[in-house]
């Protein structure tokens, strides 16, 4: 039970935790009109509509609800229902398309059964645009109203005038707003009217569903998109125009995904935080929480497999018990010396127990088998996911790259249409500018070289200080960057496009290389230590030290002439007299030095004689 509590405990501070970064909640209410009972059809609305509101719902808004051809009573129904559900919410987004008409400033909405015959059934027929930025006011971060609805309206030219200085303008007219982060958008400008094109959906519907569902795209950026798109396929005739105040910080109609270096989490993270929680804990009643909370999928099915390794070791445990106790009653009974059927009893039911534990042994090692396989597998699964959303988010971020280069292409020409001449020298200078700003610095050549030995220190191709000459071993340096990075530069020469390509370079390119005895370690060369008795060998390894044994050899004759002259070259030894000195020892030579003094000589030798030595 101890196990359970902290399992709860945990997964309670854990909900605890999502509930404070829950996403945003975004509504939106569509509505299309083209079936007037009083004017001709409108070919488009109900495709735009259509089409709209599909891309809302792809880019993952809480509600999308979709109107088609409504009367007035239906369009306050419809809008009066959904401000009451912007309340909650953070996005809050109107779009219709249809008939409107500005009168005495004020914009109107035209409903299908509106018949408009005087300019007083205006106020009576339709609803103001305020209506409907009344229904998305209480939403928290964005309010947004598209009106696709500044077409050559045809109850302008038929209605009679109550008053001659009323006046009922071409389109819409501009608008002000005092609410913060509100946002209206028009198919085209004030006082213009927009087209519905020769295909199934405006030139406005079509540019909205390219350009708005991007993640992380400012609305702003997002309808500067779509008024170029707009002024490009209407021969610049319709512009679409915004008007609203939105803050500093970006306002995107879909959020951008986060984009990480590491795995990203998946649409399940908060089951597989729960799943590893259990995992760690790795108790039945752990398990049981999981599956009471999670019954059904694929964490589902590795819980079950979790429940099953547990009850293999529960089985396992409870026949090793049964197991032993056989064998202890065995033993007691031939200890106790019972009868030979009692113990012959015993010893089968110690080996059915034994047969059983080794049943037992066998299925956990089963089951934890399979236990392990079904992580493994969920491991792949989640690391094949996180690199299908890393590869996601790096297309989207390759798109929103791409659109804003389309921007400013659009806006290069569109300038150029509309100012002609005059744009396109302001251009020139504009691009001449920049191409003489992306010029390297001047720089002499050897700061030039310095840099260049510099960068090749960093990749580790040159071992040389930095002096700005650009010598053999430089040359041979950047030959060794081209041979590892793959590039062609001279290496004769020490050039910027070679600085540039080393430079993009984050780390080590060529391989260190150690001198004998040395061996690499990361980034240094570490002296290689042998125990005793080894030695480095020619091939940078350690290698047993051989004996040597003794061996017979002659003295060269070279040496022994040597030592023969070095000898002959000493002086000599003193040498004997050579006379005699006799006694009746007998005779013997006199000592080198020495002298024989006084006595006669006889037969039987010399008589008195001594031997004298100074």
């Amino acid at each position: 039970m101890g196990a359970i509590r902290i399992f709860l405990f945990l997964l309670a501070v854990f909900c605890l935790g999502c509930g404070s970064a829950q996403a945003e909640k975004r509504v939106a209410l569509v509505i299309g009109n083209s079936a007037y009972k009083s004017a001709p059809r409108l070919a488009n609305p109900v495709n735009d509509a259509s089409l709209v509101g599909g891309m809302l719902k792809k880019a993952g808004f809480d509600l999308v609800d979709i109107k088609l051809d409504l009367n007035a009573a239906e369009m306050r129904r419809a809008l009066r229902d959904f401000g009451g559900r912007t309340r909650e919410a953070d996005v809050a987004v109107v779009y219709y398309a249809g008939h409107g008409i500005e009168l005495d400033g004020t914009n109107y909405l035209i409903p299908t059964d509106a018949s408009l015959e005087t300019d007083s059934d205006v106020l009576d027929e339709t609803l103001p645009l305020e209506r409907a930025l009344f229904a998305v006011e209480s939403a928290r971060q964005l309010r947004l109203v598209i009106l696709d609805a500044c077409r050559d309206n045809p109850f302008a030219k038929t209605m009679k005038r109550t008053m001659a200085a009323r006046a009922i303008g071409r389109g819409l007219a501009k608008v002000e707003l005092t609410s913060p982060n509100t946002m209206i958008a028009f198919a085209a400008k004030a006082g213009s009217t927009a087209s519905d094109g020769d295909s199934r959906n405006s030139p406005f519907a079509a540019a909205l569903v390219e350009r708005l569902p991007t993640p992380g795209l400012d609305l702003r950026k997002a309808f500067g998109f779509v008024r170029d798109d707009v002024l490009k396929n209407t021969g610049y005739k319709q512009e679409p125009y915004v008007y609203g105040s939105l803050g500093g910080d970006d306002l995107a109609l879909v959020p951008a995904k986060p984009v990480a270096a590491g795995p990203q989490a998946n649409p399940d993270s908060e089951l597989r935080r729960d799943y590893e929680l259990a995992l760690q804990l790795g108790t039945r009643d752990g398990w049981t929480a999981f599956l009471n909370r999670f019954p059904n999928g694929f964490y589902a099915d590795l819980a079950k497999g979790q429940l099953n390794k547990i009850a293999a070791e529960e089985t396992r445990a409870i026949t090793a018990d049964k197991a032993r106790q056989a064998e202890e009653e065995k033993a007691r009974l031939a200890a106790e010396r019972a009868n030979k059927a009692e113990q012959e009893k015993a010893a089968a039911a110690a080996k059915a127990a034994e047969d059983k534990r080794l049943a037992a042994e066998k299925a956990k090692q089963i089951e934890e088998a399979k236990a392990a396989a079904a992580e493994q597998r969920r491991k792949d699964a989640e690391a094949a996911v996180a690199k299908a959303l890393a590869e996601k988010q790096a297309a989207e971020k390759a798109l929103v790259d791409k659109l804003a280069s389309d921007k400013a292409a659009a806006e290069l020409a569109a300038k150029q249409a509309a100012e002609k001449q005059a744009a396109a020298a302001a251009a020139e200078q504009k691009i001449a500018a920049v191409t003489s700003s992306s010029t390297p610095p001047a720089m002499s050549p050897q700061e030039t070289t310095k840099l260049v030995q510099s960068e090749l220190r960093r990749v580790g191709c040159l071992t040389a200080s930095a002096d700005g000459d650009w010598n053999l071993a430089s040359q041979r340096s950047l030959t060794l960057f081209n041979k590892y990075a793959g590039t062609r530069f001279d290496a004769k020469l020490a050039t910027f496009d070679a600085l540039d390509a080393i430079k993009a370079r984050p780390g080590r390119v060529c391989p260190l290389v150690c001198d004998h005895g040395f061996k690499a370690d990361g980034d240094a060369c570490v002296k290689i230590a042998c125990r005793t008795g080894y030695r480095v060998n020619d091939d940078n390894e350690c290698e047993k030290v051989q004996d040597k044994k003794p061996v017979a050899t002659r003295d060269e004759p070279k040496k022994r002439d040597t030592e023969r002259k070095q000898t002959e070259a000493k002086p000599s030894k003193p040498q004997a007299s050579g006379q005699l000195i006799c006694g009746n020892a007998g005779c013997r030579p006199v000592k080198s030095g020495c002298r024989v003094e006084g006595g006669s000589s006889s037969g039987a030798g010399s008589v008195g004689y001594r031997e004298v030595c100074p």
